[in-house]
């Protein structure tokens, strides 16, 4: 059970009365006059995200009256948990079971707290689930987006890519998947040679992770997730400003992992596999270094023009081993390019997606989950800033420009015509904390691209 939630309500729960900022000063006139005094005495304003503590004539905790912009909104409630006095609370309200749900979603959300290296502070204050909540799915939400925090605030010292495998490995035992994983020099034998250039130089040995699930009969749905466990920026190496946070570079591993913990939680009828190239781009004397051409697993030969484009090397491989079964979707997550946080901003991922239908879908299940994503093109005529004179591609182009579409373009490369892709460039990381999302790691279009998977393969 989520930190933050109660699987039932007891006698002693202090209420929580939602109340809609439009509809405050209605909904006060209806109160008796104690809660009115309390409130006007204490200043209480009714503005969207303040909360009044309401004391019972023993001078103890009676109420809580929790004022928010509306009822749909999934983070009204995200600041409860770590706002409240420790305690358990319950939800007095008429709305709707799925507001309920939104509501009591974002308050688990905002009880995660990483404590790994140290005791909390505090406990976080406990909401208990409505019957009229479906709660094993605020349930199984609650600990992927858990799971994917926690992996990538986990420092690289702990989190290299053999932890990542365990990890992985971990998630597999407890669904009955199958895993396996191609390690060191094994991935040259098998033929994933630009996944063992990238992560060669290290002395953690670069892998190739597998997890398979489902009943081989049902759509084929492969995940990829981006497993740089650190990003130095190899031999183009990056200042230390843009080193401070690279250990959050496997941000697409970690949102690939949560995804398959929710849709083996759900039991979606799917045939799942998620593939995740972990290495850690360091440097040695064996590094891959500017210049130099790797043949990939699918034949095209990359010169390399800058060692910190690196992330969609490693996919490269990943995505042309991917696209040998012809699922029939194709989904990556990479914290790829700063470009398109240029583009975008820090809180929403870039989507980019060479199927109409599949983008519509997960647009608008995006804006239903309330995780959002904004489509950029794949727009074609810049693949020519991609062109090598010596190779097939380069992985960077010179140009300053369009970074996230020529990165996208190039990962296009290495998906196979025909098969529905989409790629997800996102931060994973929240630089600082709002209501429900406390700073640090973050799981970004993960519960968007649920919301379509559940939609068109969930249980009828």
């Amino acid at each position: 059970m989520n930190p933050g939630l109660l699987a039932n309500r007891a006698p002693d729960c202090i209420p929580v009365i939602p109340v809609i900022k439009g509809e405050f000063g209605a909904w006060l006139e209806r109160q008796d006059e104690p809660l009115r005094r309390w409130l006007t005495a204490t200043g209480f304003k009714g503005h969207a995200g303040k909360f009044s503590l309401v004391p019972g004539a023993d001078g103890r905790l009676r109420t809580v009256i929790a004022v928010i912009e509306n009822a749909d909104d999934s983070w009204a409630l995200g600041d409860l948990p770590s706002g409240l006095p420790e305690g358990d609370y319950a939800l007095e309200t008429h709305f709707s079971p799925g507001q309920l749900e939104r509501l009591v979603l974002g308050w688990a959300l905002g009880a995660y707290q990483f404590t790994r290296y140290r005791t909390p502070k505090r406990a976080m204050a406990r909401l208990a689930l409505d019957p009229r909540c479906n709660g094993d799915r605020i349930g199984h939400q609650a600990d992927a987006v858990a799971l994917v925090r926690d992996l990538i605030n986990t420092p690289a010292e702990d989190l290299m890519p053999e932890q990542l495998a365990e990890a992985a490995q971990a998630l597999g035992q407890e669904f009955g998947a199958t895993f396996e994983q191609t390690v060191g020099t094994d991935l040259l034998a098998c033929n994933f040679p630009v996944i063992h250039a990238v992560g060669r130089a290290s002395v953690h040995p670069p892998r190739l992770l597998d997890l398979r699930w489902g009943n081989p009969e049902h759509p084929k749905i492969t995940l990829l997730g981006k497993g740089v466990c650190f990003d130095s920026g190899g031999l183009d190496l990056k200042p230390s400003s843009g080193m401070r946070l690279m250990k959050k570079d496997m941000g697409g591993a970690a949102t690939a992992l949560g995804l398959a913990r929710l849709i083996m939680s759900a039991g979606l009828q799917v045939r799942l596999r998620v593939l995740i190239p972990a290495v850690d781009n360091a440097l040695a004397g064996n590094a891959f270094r500017p210049g130099d051409v790797i043949r990939s697993r699918q034949g095209l030969t990359i010169e390399i023009h800058n060692t910190d484009a690196e992330g969609r090397l490693v996919l490269c491989d990943a995505l042309a081993e991917a696209g040998t079964e012809r699922p029939e979707v194709l989904l990556d997550f990479a914290t790829l390019t700063g470009a398109a946080r240029t583009a975008l901003g820090t809180e929403l991922p870039a989507l980019f997606c060479n199927d109409e239908p599949l983008a519509a879908g997960l647009l608008a299940a995006a804006e239903r989950e309330q995780d959002p994503v904004w489509r950029l093109p794949l727009h074609q005529p810049y693949r020519k800033m991609l062109d090598s004179k010596i190779a097939d591609l380069t992985n960077a182009a010179e140009s300053a420009y369009a970074g996230a579409i020529t990165a996208a373009l190039f990962l296009k490369e290495f998906v196979p015509e025909g098969i529905a892709w989409a790629h997800f460039d996102l931060m994973a990381w929240n630089l600082k904390a709002r209501s429900g999302r406390p700073e640090g790691g973050e799981a970004m279009a993960m519960r968007a691209v649920f919301g379509w998977l559940e939609q068109r393969y969930g249980q009828s």
